[in-house]
């Protein structure tokens, strides 16, 4: 519904942040890193936003970036996984690290996320790994993009898709910069500053 709201910073709470356009007050969960990254009261600011409704509630989530607002709406694709534990996920882990984790199977890292065990840990990896495995199916159908001989870019590439980019355009940033040598959240950080 909202793609992103842009206005004054009003107030900041523990886990909110109320922002004032045109005179109507939005009050927005954020996470931990996005509040720490917020300038001061009475400053404009532009959020990313996710419309999240339940039967009992409706509530705005903000990110200052599409990265975190796209690893948060994968989360909530995940069984069992809802908005609270999404945001804190945000809190506690960068979306490459998050990328990273689910490419390479790491539990371990996803189980040191607050309300995270073991078990939903494995099914975040099964769940995503497959829509990005159906993704990658479709992306090699439609269009012949040029293949990087290189694991650590590999990995790069299907996080980044991941967050929604598409195979050609992560590609041609990829031809743009000097991976080689670079670990593979390394190549995502470089390559989100280009996309």
């Amino acid at each position: 519904m909202y793609a992103y709201i842009k206005g004054t910073l009003e107030e900041k709470t523990k886990d909110s942040i109320v922002i004032d356009v045109g005179g109507i007050g939005y009050k927005i969960f954020v996470s931990d890193q996005t509040m720490s990254k917020l300038n001061d009261l009475g400053k404009t600011v532009k959020v990313y936003t996710h419309y999240h409704v339940r039967e009992d509630n409706i509530s705005l989530y903000g990110f200052l970036s599409n990265e975190e607002l796209k690893m948060f709406e994968l989360l909530l694709q995940v069984s069992g996984i809802g908005a609270k534990t999404a945001i804190g996920a945000l809190s506690n882990i960068t979306p490459s690290q998050f990328m990273v984790a689910i490419i390479s199977n790491d539990i371990k890292t996803l189980t040191k996320i607050p309300g995270i065990g073991g078990k939903s840990a494995q099914r975040i990896v099964l769940e995503l790994k497959d829509k990005l495995k159906t993704e990658d199916a479709i992306a090699k159908a439609e269009e012949k993009v040029e293949i990087i001989n290189d694991e650590f870019a590999d990995e790069a590439m299907q996080a980044l898709q991941i967050l929604g980019y598409n195979k050609s355009e992560i590609t041609k940033v990829f031809n743009k910069l000097n991976i080689k040598g670079l670990s593979t959240e390394d190549i995502i950080k470089q390559a989100l500053k280009n996309l």
